[in-house]
């Protein structure tokens, strides 16, 4: 292998990628949810629970919610064969690594520059995300694999049974800060003591030797110790410190020989200057909970019949979002499950978004956030957050195509869609910020402070393009999506002037609302809808003919 060359994983439909609809996301109030009143003046009111397709979703957030997310966590369906029951291994593998591919790579665009996504996956398609994944965010942005041991006790059923998950970790950017450390463990603490009473407290020492390979000159000395021991390193070993700097050390009393006074010198290190300690790969379910764990905070909540098959417990997602964030930041999971992510950066202060298709949504995402700001959940990391409730979310499903067709096969208008969505919609398909003006009819959106756009269903006159052009003005620029125009429009230099139908109808997939794990949504070579989308017409709204 040259250097030019990488690595890259390939399966059957990889070069095939949809072609998604930016929907908007319609709020429903009757299922959205807030605290009666104010808990603390940290109370965030605007996180998002949202209903749908999760690829839809994402797609939706996108324009809003790039470079903004400072957390991802995911924990996809591990394609362990219950979800493919009716596929063969060689098309459930592939269509598993196509529906995370196309998820994933609008999920790096949301991460700011300095986040970092987090997934959880087992053995059996480990291997081939890490691959993925390096071709998506960049093998240099690896962090780690989290070895998270998800189980107490060996599974009786194998004769090797699998006791962890793994956790794949990538930073946007890895020349960023890094992770928070974490407050120092009763474990960890019970390393420092203080054999020699220093003033200074309890203390754990390291060693202060280090391989010669890389060192200065100065860095190879002999050393007496207080008790006049003379020690002369072998050549492969060097000291951490020039001589200066060590002789320094031993006068401040940082250095112990040991109780006699003749061991090698091992540096201290004190308690009392420690912030915290570095976290590393391995996760013990001592620390971070496991499994049984998990489905008893579920039980406690909902009964044991409502028992949810495979959730994570809250204090793994603590573990992750206290390294990974700071209070008001963003944390997002678009496969919620029972909503252990939202529910724990809630209590830890966090703006969350999640997205969540299956009815447990309703049924067990919904209750447990209730419970959450009405200060009712007591399990957890409640105690541990100090939580009193409070706070809430706002509830959305994705709008639902902007085309449809007709009974003859054309397509049209959604007649679900009322002016102001119709506006939004166009706005996003266009890349414009939807921001109706209060003054200027024409103002709609915008995508610069000068650039501005403007969506109406009638046929415009050139005595309305030149009004248009008029109000504008030479400073502005002025985008106009309608059905139709008279004239020649482009002697207005402020304007740019386009027909709805043609201006959409070849940007997306239109009134495919399923990117799931199905074997029909498997890429093919052109799609048949595709060579569909060739008229368009609505005889109420637009005439697709110039006048």
């Amino acid at each position: 292998m040259t250097n030019k060359q990488k690595l890259e994983l390939t399966w059957i439909g990889k070069d095939k990628r949809p072609k998604l609809e930016p929907r908007i996301l319609l709020e429903d109030v009757a299922r959205s949810y807030h605290a009666k009143h104010r808990v603390t003046d940290k109370d965030i009111f605007d996180n998002r629970l949202i209903f749908g397709d999760n690829l839809l979703a994402l797609k939706a957030l996108e324009q809003e919610f790039s470079g903004k997310v400072k957390c991802i966590f995911i924990d996809p369906p591990y394609n362990t064969g219950s979800a493919f029951t009716h596929y063969d291994d060689g098309v459930e593998h592939s269509i598993w690594l196509g529906l995370m591919r196309d998820r994933l790579e609008i999920l790096r665009n949301l991460l700011s520059n300095d986040g970092s996504i987090w997934i959880t996956i087992d053995d059996n398609e480990a291997h081939y995300l890490k691959v993925m994944c390096d071709e998506i965010f960049g093998r240099k942005n690896f962090v780690s694999n989290v070895v998270w041991q998800k189980r107490i006790s060996p599974d009786n059923r194998l004769r090797l049974g699998g006791a962890h998950d793994s956790i794949l970790v990538y930073q946007k950017n890895k020349d960023q800060l890094p992770f928070k450390q974490l407050p120092i463990s009763i474990g960890r603490r019970k390393d420092f003591k203080n054999p020699d009473d220093d003033p200074r407290g309890p203390w754990a020492s390291t060693d202060c030797t280090a391989q010669a390979g890389h060192a200065t000159p100065n860095q190879f000395y002999i050393l007496t110790t207080p008790t006049g021991r003379i020690i002369e390193l072998p050549s492969s070993l060097c000291w951490r410190f020039t001589k200066e700097r060590m002789e320094a050390e031993i006068r401040a009393g940082r250095i112990w020989f040991g109780k006699d006074g003749k061991g090698v010198p091992r540096k201290k290190t004190y308690l009392s200057e420690r912030e915290g300690q570095n976290a590393w790969s391995w996760w013990p379910n001592s620390e971070v909970g496991h499994n049984q764990e998990a489905k008893k905070e579920i039980n406690e909540l909902f009964g044991a019949a409502n028992a949810f098959d495979t959730p994570k417990p809250e204090r793994l997602l603590e573990r992750i979002i206290y390294l990974t964030t700071g209070e008001g930041e963003y944390i997002l999971d678009s496969f919620a499950g029972s909503g252990t992510t939202g529910a724990v950066a809630h209590k830890m202060g966090r703006r969350w978004i999640m997205v969540e298709l299956g009815e447990h949504c309703h049924t067990h995402i919904i209750p447990r956030l209730q419970k959450v700001i009405d200060g009712e959940d007591k399990g957890g990391v409640t105690e541990a957050t100090g939580w009193k409730g409070g706070g809430g979310f706002r509830y959305y499903r994705i709008a639902p195509s902007l085309l449809e067709k007709d009974k003859w096969g054309n397509w049209v208008i959604s007649k679900e869609y009322n002016a102001a969505q119709l506006a939004e919609a166009l706005c996003k398909l266009e890349g414009f910020s939807y921001a109706p003006s209060d003054t200027l009819y024409w103002q709609q959106g915008h995508s610069t402070e000068r650039d501005f756009i403007y969506i109406t269903t009638q046929t415009l006159g050139a005595d309305q393009l030149q009004a248009l052009s008029e109000d504008v003005g030479t400073e502005r620029s002025l985008l106009v999506l309608c059905a139709a125009f008279r004239g020649n429009p482009e002697r207005f230099t402020n304007l740019t002037v386009k027909r709805i139908p043609s201006t959409v109808l070849s940007k997306c997939e239109w009134g495919h609302d399923d990117y799931s794990l199905k074997v029909q949504n498997l890429p093919m070579s052109q799609r048949e809808e595709e060579k569909s989308q060739k008229k368009f017409s609505h005889p109420s709204l637009f005439d697709d003919q110039e006048v």
